[in-house]
């Protein structure tokens, strides 16, 4: 790395600061994702991080509700909770960075990707940010964007040995992987529901193949200003009430706010390695477009899903008085 003239290294310290300050936890994450959006919106990345760091935070929300509380023993909510928390702050670490260097590249007019290697990147999105600044392509640098961010998360979370053991390889995980519970949702102020389902969480490429379907929902030219009014209009508080509030069939608070729930957590920063130096990218990750095996209306999904819980909470209650 070349040495950096003082505007530089004075640069990449207002970066890294303030990537810190705004990865504090979920709530100043999602928050952070939306305000760069307004800002930037060639960015297009930066509101699909968006939409679903508020899944994140729903997911989260949902391990203090009532029923999650009734039916995982706290250990492993908590364990849980440390999953979604370490990955959402681990791809903010990485990507915000970048996001704001390429703020300052349009504010100085002239690209400053020399300096993302201080920010610990990998080769291979350095490589898309110079392209994109070239080429101007908005939907090859999600997909890049999208890629290295589940590169990224693959082998310290989803790989990592206490991950794998408290929770991708737990009975409750397999299940709710395959019920298809896990599921990252994009709803309307009307009270509609869109999205797709998570379905082999662990496997990489197909969380790959998820991102680029959910990008493809949610920059369709109908339902895009949708979402983004639903983004404006509400302040993300962690709860699903956020945009149960919609609904027609109304269905009061069922989950608490993130803030009052969840305590703030300290990250360890980690030793670095580059993904792209040891793993083979595949040229499916970037050029075969997404395809949509099932409905992108989630709607009627959302309440058969929410009823199928709450019976197995029931069922859940009923063979325990009987034990």
């Amino acid at each position: 790395m070349n040495l950096l003239t003082i505007q530089e290294q004075h640069l990449v310290r207002q970066i890294q600061a303030e990537t810190d300050k705004k990865n504090m936890d979920n709530i100043s994450r999602t928050n952070a994702y939306l305000s760069y959006f307004k800002r930037n919106p060639d960015i297009l990345w930066s509101f699909l991080a968006h939409m679903v760091s508020r899944n994140g935070g729903w997911n989260m929300c949902d391990l203090a509700g009532h029923i999650f509380t009734e039916l995982i023993p706290p250990q492993t909510r908590k364990q849980l909770f440390l999953t979604y928390e370490r990955a959402n702050w681990l791809i903010f670490h990485d990507a915000f960075p970048q996001l704001l260097l390429y703020q300052y590249s349009t504010k100085f007019n002239q690209p400053l990707f020399h300096l993302l290697p201080y920010f610990n990147v990998s080769l291979f999105i350095q490589k898309e940010w110079i392209r994109f600044w070239k080429k101007k392509d908005k939907q090859r640098l999600t997909t890049a964007l999208i890629i290295n961010e589940q590169n990224l998360i693959q082998t310290p979370v989803i790989e990592h040995p206490i991950y794998k053991k408290r929770v991708f390889r737990t009975l409750l995980f397999n299940f709710q992987d395959w019920l298809h519970f896990s599921s990252v949702l994009f709803p309307t102020c009307g009270g509609e529901v869109y999205g797709a389902s998570v379905n082999g969480f662990r496997h990489l490429s197909k969380r790959i193949d998820l991102g680029k379907r959910l990008a493809n929902i949610l920059f369709t030219k109908r339902l895009f200003p949708h979402f983004y009014e639903f983004a404006e209009k509400t302040p993300h508080t962690g709860s699903r009430y956020d945009y149960e509030q919609y609904f027609k069939q109304q269905t009061g608070r069922k989950t608490p706010m993130l803030r009052t729930s969840f305590p703030i957590i300290r990250h360890n920063h980690f030793s670095y390695e580059d993904w792209s130096c040891n793993r083979i990218i595949s040229p499916d990750w970037l050029y075969v477009p997404s395809r949509h095996k099932h409905p992108i209306h989630l709607t009627d999904w959302y309440f058969t899903k929410t009823n199928q819980l709450e019976l197995m909470l029931s069922l859940y209650k009923v063979l325990n008085l009987k034990n």
